[in-house]
């Protein structure tokens, strides 16, 4: 098996890259000796997806559930952000375990369903698409991998509907990808592209204003009955806020801009980036040379 970098910094995973066809022996039910041990000790990053449907679960809007459940973290110092569960207060276990198991079980997150499989994903410096590979998480406490049952990894996959979730968070991986495999060469995300990330892939209700507001609609030209369909259905949101990013982020362009003001400020961005990726370079070179100075600010 080929050795490969766990997307999980500090993860237990061993990084071993398989495909969907290995066999894994495992089952977690009620009355094993360890039940409700994972839950205990949560480290748990929620994909834009994982947010969408427990706050729909919950009755929340996208904001309130931030507040009450999660914390951000940079997935890179200075870098853009990522979400993970809030533990219960003074403790470790997730807010949503009982004695009798998950809370939210229909609508766990995408790192719940999965174990003890990982996901891993590949990048290559001139790639961003992530492949299908996997690791096994074997935990000393996890009781679950004695269970006299095997199946492939792809059949686990599917009995857990992760399959799914893997499919609408694809858009989300392939920003962090992109963004990772491009390193220095794009510089540092201003705040305001931190600000649009995390609106966008996690502050979802906050995005649908800021996608119906009259200043959005001024410059970008979006059709009516694609606005209606992005503003009244979560997914398409959610799907429309990877693409305003990629256009945000790295200047794919696939959604119009209005006006000669929106071409201007097109010129203006396009400079601005080649400026930052000049800036980027330099620094990435003298860091190189072991002679640059420790950080730098837009």
């Amino acid at each position: 098996m080929a050795q490969f970098e766990s997307p999980i910094p500090g993860s237990p995973v061993v990084p071993e890259m398989v495909d969907g066809s290995y066999p894994i022996q495992f089952q977690c039910k009620p009355g094993i000796s360890c039940w409700n041990a994972c839950c205990s000790n949560i480290d748990i990053t929620l994909t834009p997806y994982d947010i969408l449907r427990l706050k729909k679960r919950l009755g929340l809007n996208s904001a309130e559930f931030l507040n009450a459940f999660t914390v951000p973290y940079e997935l890179d110092k200075d870098d853009i952000a990522g979400v993970k569960f809030r533990p219960v207060p003074e403790g470790t276990a997730c807010q949503f375990m009982t004695d009798a198991g998950c809370s939210v079980y229909e609508d766990r997150p995408t790192a719940c369903r999965y174990y003890p499989v990982a996901l891993l994903s590949m990048r290559k410096q001139d790639e961003y698409v992530d492949k299908d590979s996997y690791a096994l998480v074997k935990e000393a406490h996890c009781l679950g991998h004695l269970e006299p049952r095997t199946l492939t990894i792809d059949e686990y996959r599917a009995e857990q509907g992760v399959k799914e979730y893997d499919e609408l968070a694809r858009g989300w991986r392939q920003l962090i990808l992109k963004k990772k495999s491009c390193g220095p060469a794009i510089g540092k995300p201003s705040l305001r592209s931190r600000q649009l990330f995390f609106m966008a892939c996690y502050d979802q209700d906050q995005f649908r204003g800021f996608v119906s507001s009259e200043g959005f609609k001024k410059l970008f030209d979006v059709p009516g009955e694609e606005m209606d369909k992005i503003l009244g259905d979560d997914v398409a949101l959610m799907d429309f806020g990877f693409r305003f990013l990629r256009q945000v982020l790295f200047g794919e362009m696939s959604i119009t801009l209005k006006d000669e003001a929106a071409q201007a400020r097109i010129a203006e961005a396009k400079a601005r980036r080649a400026e930052e990726e000049r800036i980027a370079a330099a620094k990435f070179a003298k860091e190189e040379e072991g002679g640059g100075d420790e950080g730098y600010d837009d």
